[in-house]
């Protein structure tokens, strides 16, 4: 591969919901330009982008792939993500390093909630944007219809630049808009020609909503536009580049990707209408002292910036990171300064990824995407610059996984190996958390989603050689009591020479705080005062232990009023003996209860999905709060629920919502459980207890 600087560079992202097409796209691209030999199939599983094994295994994308290919003295870094929602933590590496997107939506299936997803990313981080209306050559596709919706759901912004020739269900040839011109497909060959005299009209409709379009990108356009006059085919180029690049224009594209027609126009597009890297001149980025925004220039001869946007982690070919030039030129065997870990790290040899294959480079200019092995410090996120001039790229947001499932090894004895495949899985994949739950002694592993988790299980099989399970996790309850007792704990015990002996009268009520409130009234010595923090010590440690499920005490008062002591027999440990049969007396009597997490969960749904939600948090014992509007038509709605009901929710919402809807929740306080619910919990700590 030639060199190239930063104006022949196109970083295009692919997106859309799953199974729009992207994957074949590609792989049209990189067959048509040279850069594969074969035309590879998604459903065969030899395909360039999909060269994982869970992939191949699936039959769709799970992870971000690049490939650059070269297109009329351009190179363009192409960049498949995934289309599934479980994956969205991928989908968002590959949007944080692209200057232009294409949305493929499909011909037959139509916009769907990948769509709106895709549209909603580009457009909070103002990327330039096109539409591909993929898969004409399915049965039912109705280009027209998706079109339609296209501009019902997202404006005016959408116009038809291209538009297909269906003859017989086969994609014959695409109406080229802007020069209104047919362009008609044979294998790898295009030949022009007239409209067909039946779509004229149509193509004319098409071309005045596009001239208006173009109209509004430019003043003197605008006056042309009025007084009638045409415009030239210059005019209408560059209004379209800059119409994508302002967001004023997304322009709609087809293709049939296994029929390779309009995969050479869509290429055409890219180049012609996509901005570069380097149009923008400045970037912002973040002072790393303050955090606050700054703007930098960009140039292949400024200070280097680059940012490491996404990590794989291979158990045989070693930590991968990939990253893209922000500004500067990256060049191997050199010393850059990790900006977030104040390190710094040596560059050994710079690559370009092709799927899996590695293509070496001499340099990384401004504006282009390789990656680097065998980084020591530098994780996703992270970014590299020199020491003199440090700067941090803004991070990319991901979100908050909110699944989370216990992990359980197959084979007792591979819980090394479980932490030791999780870590790096986890370094690969920031959209998983992993949780230590010290009190449960579980380790709780968080996803998007089932599939997300699904496919973290099969990953630890196949690359670290574990098999596990995934179980719910328990829910942490805790015991307290209702009413105030007074009771004796009494220890005493002979067996030749020095006996044990201590009795203790203690008072236990519920106390002011979740910790153990400890006091003491004694008279008289009844029990010396050596003997105190062996009482209280006996407490604690009892506490750990409630008498009905085995569940910590909390909110507990106990005061030692009374008691006796021997000379030669009573010793811390015959006190700390004393005060814990006291302990499990007193809970017995004082009208012992459950109490149950409660939970703080705000849900952003769409407006339509108000009343499911709303009786969906009532089905789990929830308390609504209050809703409140947000923006774009989506509401937040508010509240407390126990957090046993919400352990599948992540699955439910998405299912209520088809996707469209996500939550937040932390714990807020401990509340007494429903009597039913107390009874399950009980009877499940008894049957617990007898199979252990």
């Amino acid at each position: 591969m030639k060199d190239y600087s930063c104006e022949n560079i196109r970083n295009v992202c692919l997106l859309g919901h799953g199974n729009a097409g992207k994957t074949t796209l590609a792989e049209a691209m990189l067959f048509l330009t040279g850069a594969s030999d074969r035309f590879g199939s998604v459903v065969d599983g030899n395909t360039v982008l999909d060269f994982d094994p869970e992939e191949i295994k699936r039959k769709f994308s799970i992870s971000t792939a690049l490939a650059p290919i070269e297109w009329k003295d351009k190179k363009i870094n192409i960049i498949d993500t995934p289309g599934y929602l479980d994956f969205v933590g991928e989908m968002l590496e590959g949007v944080s390093v692209a200057d232009g997107a294409a949305i493929l939506v499909g011909a037959k299936d139509g916009l769907q909630v990948g769509t709106e997803k895709a549209w909603k990313e580009v457009n909070e981080k103002k990327i330039p944007r096109m539409f591909v209306i993929s898969k004409l050559d399915e049965e039912h596709a109705d280009f027209s219809k998706v079109y339609n919706d296209l501009r019902d759901k997202f404006g005016n912004s959408v116009v038809v630049i291209q538009f297909p020739i269906v003859e017989d269900g086969k994609v014959k040839g695409i109406v080229d808009i802007p020069h209104m011109k047919a362009v008609y497909f044979n294998g790898k060959e295009t030949t022009e020609g007239e409209i067909p005299a039946n779509l004229l009209s149509e193509a004319e409709g098409y071309k005045e909503s596009l001239i208006e379009a173009v109209a509004e990108t430019d003043e003197d356009l605008m006056e042309k536009y009025f007084s009638g006059e045409e415009f030239t085919g210059d005019e209408i180029n560059n209004g379209i580049k800059n119409g994508i690049k302002a967001g004023y224009i997304a322009p709609v594209l087809c293709v049939s990707s296994i029929q390779k027609a309009g995969v050479t126009l869509v290429l055409d597009a890219i180049t012609k209408y996509m901005p570069s890297h380097c149009e923008h001149e400045t970037y912002k980025v973040l002072d790393p002292s303050t955090k606050e925004p700054i703007e930098i220039k960009i140039g292949e001869n400024e200070p280097l910036v680059v940012h490491v946007f996404k990590t794989i982690a291979d158990p045989f070919v070693g930590k991968i990171s990939f990253l893209k030039v922000i500004s500067g030129t990256l060049t191997p065997d050199s010393v850059v300064y990790n900006v977030n870990k104040e390190k710094t790290e040596k560059i050994g040899n710079i690559f370009a990824m092709k799927g899996k294959q590695q293509i070496n480079l001499k340099k990384l200019v401004t504006g282009d995407i390789g990656a680097v092995s065998k980084l020591t410090v530098t994780d996703t996120n992270d970014t590299l610059a020199t020491k003199e001039k440090p700067v941090l790229v803004e991070p990319i947001k991901f979100p908050e996984p909110m699944l989370g499932m216990a992990i359980v090894p197959k084979t007792k004895g591979d819980e090394d190996k479980i932490s030791g495949g999780l870590s790096r899985l986890l370094e690969e994949d920031p959209t998983y958390k992993m949780v230590i739950n010290t009190e449960t002694k579980q380790t709780v592993i968080y996803g998007i989603g089932d599939q997300h988790l699904d496919i973290l299980t099969s990953k630890l099989k196949s690359k670290f050689k574990v098999d596990v399970d995934l179980i719910d996790p328990i829910v942490p309850y805790r015991e307290t009591i209702k009413k105030k007792v007074k009771v004796e704990g009494k220890h005493k015990k002979q067996s030749g020479g020095h006996g044990q002996f201590a009795d203790v009268w203690i008072e236990f009520e519920p106390g002011p705080q979740e910790d153990l409130v400890f006091e003491e009234k004694i008279f008289g010595g009844a029990v010396p005062k050596q003997y105190f923090p062996a009482v209280e010590k006996g407490l604690r440690e009892s506490m750990q232990k409630g008498v009905l499920a085995g569940y910590p005490v909390v909110n507990l008062k106990a005061t030692l009023v009374d008691g006796k002591h021997h000379e030669v027999d009573s010793s811390e440990m015959a006190f700390k003996i004393a005060a814990s049969l006291a302990y499990k007396e007193g809970m017995k009597q004082a009208n012992p209860v459950i109490l149950e997490p409660i939970c703080h969960v705000e849900v952003f749904i769409p407006d339509d999905y108000m009343g499911d939600i709303i009786g969906d948090l009532n089905k789990r014992r929830g308390r609504v709060l209050g809703m409140n509007p947000v923006e774009h038509g989506i509401q937040q709605v508010v509240a407390e629920v126990p957090q046993a009901e919400m352990l599948r929710y992540a699955t439910d919402l998405r299912s209520i919502t088809q996707g469209r809807g996500y939550y937040t929740m932390k714990f807020e306080r401990y509340e007494e459980a429903p009597p039913p619910v107390a009874e399950k919990v009980i009877a499940e700590a008894a049957r617990n207890n007898t199979e252990e």
